[in-house]
């Protein structure tokens, strides 16, 4: 027989490149065209899976699919990382969320449909639908400025499942960029078209000053008359351990190894839907439940309970909506990655019921838990909507992935420019400048961690980059953007009456409230995260009461 021919050795620059040749057949690589055909643009799968888990259904069904830059524009982003940094006064960092949302910008809606139709029919309906949608937007007049949003049909549907059950719905946005995460046309669409009940649920109220949360809420308010707006946290005073801030002004702060119910937030949100319901649902079950786990403990790591309704293939079924159907409330929880619905239904259940991660798209598919047998919270997966929001912000929120940035600088210019990076970090200029750039504040952290590559022992600054944007992501370093006209009126925002229900919700001491009112700018920009650059050797326990607890000794 004839001898096999023998195997040619090749580098490992070579396998590097067999390796990424793979895995780009793997992610298949999506071309789109404009409607002109003048031009193409690359869409990528950001968390593909090689392989189906468990082997049932198409694990990569609902892969968060976002443009992909061109060499040409990372060439440029990379050349701008060695320029200086331009400070940005406290004026410039109020937003207007109506410049983020143009009319053109609105969300893919589910297509009329009837009962005569076909599964095949009514998939053939939407991707066509879908389709067009996505050319009528390229073709409009902000397409150039349109930043990363959700190309994933199978992701849009689970959206329009939890908007047909739903009877009120739960926009719950990240108080630090409340504005880049409202979007007027589900609004528009929920309140005027569906005529259903909105609640906006202000999340993570404990990263940020009193003052701001009230500000936003108020702008909301004014500009939303049929919204009501709520606050919430996840991380009550009662929740956290041990000191808040360390030297350099990062807040430092810890969770309790044994949760409690967030009853707090849990309470306005019951008030809030029996305001909405009337007598048309009886919620004395979930009032009930508030004053009873008050008063119990949870363990943080105890088993996770799923909802139900997983999805394996695509979701073409039909619903009507039926209002308050056998006197069940159904509260549909709708918002971008990385805002916390997650984490707000565990802490209104009082015990870990779906699963949480940092990473965006980590709830694949929307699922129902009872909260009683008359109240039910429908989780959809985190949506990134059509805007013009910077794409900085948008890695900053946790809307795109961190490890899949190809470039990191901007991103970390635009923190660097709100905040006072090299003190904050406390880090040293690797050459010994005075002048800063996106490039240095990156290697003087890898000098100040000792991140080096493998082979040639340099400083690691891609990974220095990752782990600065995971701290602003985390809270640690925390960039908060306020709403129009804050600075001018932040007087009067910081002796508003509605401080008294924000600090209730946060459930903060008053030598808590007073360090973060007090603290200047830098260093109240920051919150919870792992303790991995404190210098703190002990930690000074500070007793937090739960003022909700009285309720669980009434009748």
């Amino acid at each position: 027989m004839p001898q096999d021919r023998r195997k040619v050795p090749f580098s490992g620059k070579a396998k590097k490149q067999q390796i990424q040749a793979k895995k780009n057949r793997q992610n298949k690589t999506l071309l789109l065209s404009t409607s002109s055909g003048s031009s193409t643009y690359d869409v990528v799968s950001v968390n593909y899976q090689p392989k189906n888990r468990g082997g049932r259904g198409d694990s990569n069904r609902y892969t968060l699919k976002f443009y992909r830059e061109t060499d040409a524009e990372m060439t440029l982003k990379k050349e701008e990382a060695l320029k200086s940094l331009n400070s940005v006064s406290e004026k410039d960092m109020e937003v207007d969320p109506a410049e983020f949302f143009p009319d053109e910008l609105t969300f893919p809606k589910r297509p009329p449909w009837d009962f005569n139709m076909t599964p095949a029919q009514l998939d053939s309906q939407e991707q066509r639908y879908f389709k067009h949608y996505i050319d009528k937007l390229q073709a409009s007049d902000h397409w150039k400025d349109v930043s990363y949003f959700e190309l994933n049909l199978e992701t849009w549907r689970q959206l329009w499942r939890v908007l047909e059950m739903c009877d009120v719905l739960l926009l719950i946005v990240d108080v630090r960029y409340a504005g880049m995460m409202f979007p007027p046309s589900l609004y528009e669409y929920v309140v005027k078209e569906q005529k259903k009940d909105m609640i906006l649920v202000l999340n993570k109220i404990d990263l940020v000053p009193a003052a701001a949360v009230c500000a936003w809420r108020q702008h909301f308010t004014r500009s939303c008359p049929a919204l009501r707006v709520l606050c919430f946290t996840s991380c009550p005073g009662y929740n956290l351990r041990g000191a808040t801030n360390d030297k350099a002004g990062l807040q430092v702060r810890r969770r309790r190894g044994r949760q409690q119910m967030c009853t707090e937030g849990a309470t306005k949100l019951l008030e809030a839907c029996k305001q909405i319901v009337g007598t048309h649902v009886d919620l004395s079950s979930w009032e009930k439940k508030i004053r009873e786990e008050s008063s119990l403990e949870r363990d943080e790591d105890e088993r996770t309970e799923i909802g139900e309704m997983i999805q394996e293939k695509a979701d073409t079924t039909y619903y009507k909506h039926e209002k308050y159907k056998n006197g069940v409330l159904t509260l549909g929880c709708v918002g971008q990655p990385n805002v916390g619905k997650s984490s707000l239904m565990n802490a209104i259940m009082g015990k870990k019921v779906v699963s949480v991660s940092r990473t965006p798209g980590h709830t694949k598919h929307f699922q129902t838990i009872f909260l009683t047998p008359q109240v039910r919270l429908c989780d959809c997966p985190g949506l990134v909507f059509p805007s013009t929001v910077p794409r900085p912000i948008q890695i900053l929120m946790g809307s795109y992935p961190i490890a899949q940035l190809r470039e990191p600088y901007t991103t970390i210019r635009y923190l660097a420019e709100r905040l006072d990076l090299p003190k904050l970090l406390r880090i040293d200029h690797p050459e010994n400048d005075d002048s800063w750039s996106p490039r240095d504040i990156c290697d003087g952290w890898a000098k100040k961690r000792g991140y080096l590559t493998a082979k040639a022992a340099r400083l690691d600054t891609y990974r220095a980059a990752n782990s600065i944007l995971r701290m602003a992501l985390d809270g640690k370093i925390c960039l908060w953007l306020r709403p129009p006209g804050f600075t001018e009126e932040r007087e009067t925002f910081e002796n508003h009456e509605d401080l008294k229900y924000i600090r209730w919700v946060q459930a903060l001491t008053n030598e808590e409230t007073s360090s973060i009112t007090s603290d200047s700018d830098d260093e109240r920009r920051s919150s919870e995260s792992d303790s991995e650059d404190s210098d703190d050797g002990e930690e000074a326990t500070i007793a937090m009461a739960n003022k909700f607890k009285a309720l669980a000794n009434e009748d």
